[in-house]
Parts: structure tokens; sequence; C-alpha cells
């Protein structure tokens, strides 16, 4: 096996693997690159290490300072991307694919510590919120609390997104503080390797936070418990062999799926040829088939389109497709790779002879396929190919069969429900695109779309401006899909993190809710002193720390100038006849003017810690306040995040939200609300 490196695990702590075991080829030219290693991996050891070393290490860092980490890590990683980019054209990428696996995954990282820094408290509890009163006389009220598991988090994916695939899984996991073991497919797992290296050299992770599997998984699974979790990402057959593991059904441990699903794509039947809508069918569907030459879990599987659209959508994508240059992505002009490996061929082209039983085939490598490079004869290239159903309504294989690359079946309907029951055909499916102008159809559609994709994807001319394409799934929105498609959930922000997180829920007094929960808990003990709670540096504020205001008494003066300072001349403020007519039966005062009257009450207006007013959260009009009413404000330290943020002077600063409840003279609430605020550090 000559010179080829040895691709090793990490595990326990230490790179193990020496001894050459399975050869890796080139996609390009069938050449070996690199070798596995023979060593049995220890996954006693390995889960042992996580629990043992990497929980608690994870554990010593808050939610707030894990984020830190993952953005420390995608600056890391971003530095040294060219590297990545290098190793990634072997798998048979261009660079705009290789873009995706590797600066969409550096870029998920970004994301992810982005939301942990807005979304996540300095702590490792999450309040999900809000309480809610369990009693009468207020002394017993419940919440739900979101906390880490104390677990492993196994992450198995598939050879078309080496890098993505683990750091799309990894981050929310990580931020959750759950410690991670990924196992790539082997094919490709010289890529995840790379970037592996790359994240043990940063010394960013904490210690036995991430474990690097090169090879098959062993007994792993059957050392699981119920406060472990597994992902999953590949063929639907495989997620059902791993699924029924007896040990992850016996310890109920969460299994989460994304599996190969037949997409569909559906050309609505308002869009003609000389609509701009019927150009960007054309080319999502070929961007789907051609990029990562097909290999996509999101890629276009099903065009299903009009029947009196189809001779014209066939010659329009005949022609395009004839345009895509297949070969070599490192030679100008290649706009296609290869499939990732022969084994990878082989297996499309056997689905593919079975897809053109009882169909046209419109586009092959009849048409001219000829892939450039030295070598490429050897290689894994695979022509575009795009097949014609015209009998999709009782030809079952074409919603059964998937060939995982570069092919599509065109299908026909009659109307638009054909077209959805087409799509829905597919058993569940990732993701739908929706192609039309008219907003009724996309009304009616969607809905039913919805019941059997995990993301539906409506593009027209103003969508096409800034749309991410059909196969792009998205830090912020939920990646996944019902039936075929696994039935998992990934990504969808911190929805993510959730899914890595143990929910509980809790009971007792909202005194001791607060202690818990790091939080605010109206009807708790509060802390009152002589001290304005905006005198107070973030580092001196106490969760509690209260100030309940002088009262003031509305006048018809504060309506009448108010309204002339707003221009808000709405006539239950102004109009006594108007007024008297409405519920309420007499005019009332703004309830802007609510909010400015509470902040003149509470406000401390000398320079000091309270550095800027940045929102509000919840706010709610309670209760009617008329000409006469008398109101005060209570404002309480309602939780605290600190972002380890400095300002442009250096000085540190925190982010404190505030309860505040604005009362009348009988006690009754009139307004509540969070006001979100920027407070200075001591140091």
């Amino acid at each position: 096996m000559g010179n080829l490196s040895t691709l090793q695990s990490f595990i326990g702590g230490r790179w193990l693997g020496q001894e050459a075991h399975t050869l890796l080829h080139s996609a390009l030219d069938n050449k070996p690159i690199y070798q596995t290693h023979a060593e049995k991996i220890d996954f006693a050891e390995a889960v042992h290490y996580a629990r043992k070393t990497g929980v608690p290490e994870l554990m010593k860092l808050d939610f707030q300072k894990r984020a830190q980490r993952l953005k420390a890590l995608a600056l890391y990683l971003m530095e040294r991307k060219e590297e990545l980019y290098e190793i990634s054209h072997l798998t048979g990428a261009t660079r705009p694919d290789s873009w995706v696996d590797v600066e969409g995954g550096i870029g998920t990282l970004f994301a992810y510590a982005s939301m942990g820094s807005r979304e996540l408290p300095s702590s490792n509890v999450l309040h999900e919120g809000p309480a809610m009163a369990l009693g009468k006389r207020g002394g017993f009220s419940g919440t739900h609390i979101l906390v880490p598991r104390g677990g492993v988090a196994v992450h198995i994916n598939a050879f078309n997104f080496p890098i993505w695939g683990l750091l799309e899984k990894f981050a929310p996991s990580f931020l959750a503080a759950m410690s991670c073991i990924g196992k790539p497919a082997t094919a490709t797992s010289y890529l995840t390797h790379a970037v592996v290296k790359m994240m043990m050299e940063s010394k960013l992770l904490p210690e036995g936070s991430l474990q690097l599997v090169i090879g098959g998984t062993g007994d792993l699974l059957d050392r699981l418990t119920g406060f472990d979790a597994v992902t999953f990402t590949g063929s639907a057959d495989t997620a059902a062999k791993l699924r029924a593991n007896p040990n992850l059904i016996a310890q109920a441990v969460p299994f989460t799926a994304e599996a190969d699903s037949l997409n569909a794509a559906i050309l609505a039947p308002d869009v003609t040829p000389d609509d701009p809508e019927f150009d960007l069918f054309v080319k999502e569907v070929v961007r789907e088939m051609t990029g990562k030459a097909g290999q996509k879990c999101t890629a276009i599987r099903r065009i299903i389109v009009p029947e009196n659209r189809a001779e014209a959508l066939g010659q329009r994508l005949r022609e395009r497709l004839a345009k895509v240059v297949v070969g070599n992505p490192k030679m100008e002009g290649v706009r296609m790779g290869a499939l990732a490996s022969l084994d990878q061929h082989r297996d499309v082209s056997e689905r593919v002879e079975k897809l053109a039983r009882g169909n046209e085939v419109l586009f092959s490598s009849r048409d001219g396929f000829t892939p450039l490079g030295e070598g490429a004869e050897k290689g894994a290239f695979f022509s575009p190919t795009l097949l014609l159903c015209r009998n999709a309504m009782i030809n079952d294989a074409v919603h059964d069969i998937e060939a995982f690359g570069p092919v599509s079946t065109m299908m026909t309907y009659t109307d638009i429900d054909e077209a959805l029951e087409l799509a829905a055909r597919g058993k569940g499916s990732l993701v739908t695109t929706l192609v039309t102008k008219d907003p009724a159809i996309a009304a009616h559609a969607v809905p039913i779309a919805a019941a059997s994709h995990g993301r539906v994807h409506i593009l027209d001319r103003e969508a096409s401006v800034d749309s991410t394409g059909h196969g792009s799934p998205l830090p912020q929105l939920k990646h996944g899909g019902p039936g075929r498609a696994g039935g998992g959930e990934e990504l969808g922000g911190i929805r993510a993190v959730k899914h890595f997180l143990q929910r509980a829920a809790v009971q007792g007094s909202p005194t001791m809710l607060t202690a818990v929960t790091g939080e605010y808990v109206r009807g708790g003990a509060v802390k009152e002193s002589d001290i304005h709670p905006f005198r107070r540096y973030f580092e001196d504020l106490e969760i509690g720390h209260s100030l309940l205001t002088h009262r003031r008494t509305v006048s018809e003066a504060d309506i009448v100038n108010f309204g002339g300072v707003s221009g808000d001349y709405f006539y239950m403020h102004f109009d006594e006849i108007a007024a008297k007519d409405t519920q309420f039966g007499k005019r009332i005062a703004h309830g802007y003017f609510v909010l400015s009257a509470a902040a003149g009450l509470f406000v401390s207006p000398a320079p000091g810690p309270v550095l800027a007013n940045y929102g509000l959260d919840n706010l709610r009009f309670v209760a009617p306040v008329a000409i006469g009413d008398t109101i005060r404000a209570r404002l309480t330290c309602k939780r605290k995040v600190d972002r380890n943020r400095t300002d442009e002077q250096g000085r540190g600063q925190g982010v404190v939200a505030w309860d505040v409840q604005v009362t009348n003279q009988n006690d009754e609430l009139v307004a509540s609300y969070d006001i979100l605020t920027l407070v200075q550090k001591r140091g």
C-alpha cells in the first residue's frame, strides 16, 4: 500500500491507527489516496471517556461560553479552508460543491454561535417559560426547564457531505453539552478526518467533547443508554436497520434519522414557457441534478409538470444539460464532477436501468458524454440522466426507486391536485419546490404538500433574487421530513439544541422557581434597597433586585400632549361621545403613553451602568387607563446574560431583562412587559 496516509480514529483523547486496512480511492481516476486503519476501537473506552471526561469538561462552560468556542472554532477553520478544498476535490466535488460542504459546514458553526449568544442564558439551565400559576393564592406555580442530559451524542453521517454532515450535528449538540462521537461514511472519511484534525489542533474544544471513528461502529450502539442520543444521515434502509438495534429500543435511546428521499419539484399550471418562472424552474432542476453530481439527500428526483408543458420543458432541460461540462473539477469550465466512488457508480447504474423500464430516456450518456481529465475513464463520472414517465399515477417504480446521482424523472399531471398526489406518493420527503406566480395556487397547495414534506420551497420571480434554492438546508430552518425521509428533525435554530437537552416540568413557589431557573418569576420574593437597580453594575445586580416607584395620576392634559407629540389622535383618546359607545364607556390613555409614563417613573436619569434600552418583549396592555387613574410601576431584574462582550471603549457589558408591571390605584395590572438593557460591568 506504499506511502499512503493511514486515517486514524481519535478515541479517548489520542489518535489510534497505524496498520493499514482498506484502500480509499479518488473519485476522479480511482487511484488509491488513503487507507483506513486495522486496529480495533475499544468503544467501551470511547463511551467512558465521553461521559467521564467530555461531559464534565463541557459543563465547566455555560451556554454562552460554548457559543463563544463555536465562533472561535469557526474562525479557525475558515482561515484553513483552502486545505480542505484541496482534499475535497478528490471526492469528485467541484469548487461550488465543496463550498456547500466546507464553508456551509463552517457557516453552520457561525450560525449556532450567533443564535446561542442571542438566545441562550449564561448558565446551564434554559428556562422554557413563562411560568404559570397553579393555585388561586399565588403560592404555587409551574414551568419547564431544559438541562444537559449528561450523555453522549453519536453522529453517523453519509458520504456526500463529509464536513457539513459532521458540523451541522456537532454544533447544536456541543451547545447542549453533549460529548460527541462522529462516524463518517468510510468512502469520504478522509475529508472528515482532515477537519477533525484541525479542530483538535485548534485547542479550542474541551477535552473529550469530540471523538472520531474511522471504520465501523462495532458495538458502540450497544453501549448507549437513554441519556445518550443517536443521529443518522444516509439511506432509508440503513436508518431502519440502525433504528431496530435492540439496545436502542430497550434503553429508549433517542434516534433521529434524516434519510434520502424522492424529493419533488412541481411546475404549477399557471406558469407558461414565456414566464420567468419557467426558466427559474429549468435552472433549479438542472442545478439540483448536477450539483454534487446529484448526490444530495435534498436533490430533485421527480419533476412534476402539466401535460401541456412536458414537451417544452423536456426540450429546455435537454438544452441546458447538454451544456454541462463533466470532468475533473480542477479543469477550467467543468461544472459537474464525479460520484463519490465506483461502488456508487454501479449502484446508480443499476437503479437507472430499473427506472428506465417502461419510461422514455430524454437525456443520458448517449448524448455525447465524455468526462474531461487524465484518467477520467477510470473515474466515477456519470452522465446527467433525464427520464420521462407519462403514467406516474400507476407507475410505482418512479416513486420508490432513487438513483442517488445526477438522475431525475419528469412526470406529467392533469391538475394541481393530481400533482400534489404525485408528490405525496414519495411516502415522505425532505423538501418539495413549488414554482408558481399565483398566490392562490400557493395557498391551496402548500398546506397539502406540507403534510408529507419537511420543507416547502415556493419559487417565483420575486423570491428568486435571494432564494437559497431547493436543495440548501439552512441552520435557521428545520431539516428533515416524515416517512421515507426518516421522520427526524435537525437544524431549525435553537430547536436543534433543545433536541439534545432534557426537558423537565418544575413545580414550586415562585421564589423557588426563581432560584431554579435563574429568572425572576412573578410572585416570588424581591430584593428592595436604597440603591436604585439602574445604579448597579452588571456584576452587582442580582435576580430579584426590584424597585416599586412613586405614583402618577393621569390627566386629560397628559393625553392631549401625548397625542400632539405622537400624532396619534385615535378616537378612543379624544372623542368622548364615540368612546362612550365602546366596551370601555369613556376615553382612555394611549397604551404607549402608559409605557412612557412608566419609564418616567422607574428610570434613573443620571449617567451610569445602564447604557441603552434595545427592546421590549412580551408587551401586553391588560386593562385600560382612564383620565384620573393613578399608576405606578414595579421594575425587577428578571434575567442576566453575560455575553462576555466589550464596547468600543473596551468596557465589559452584559444584557439584563427587567420585568415591568404597571398597576393602577386598585393594584390591578394595566400593562406588563420585559425591557432589555445593556448594562456596564465594573471592570
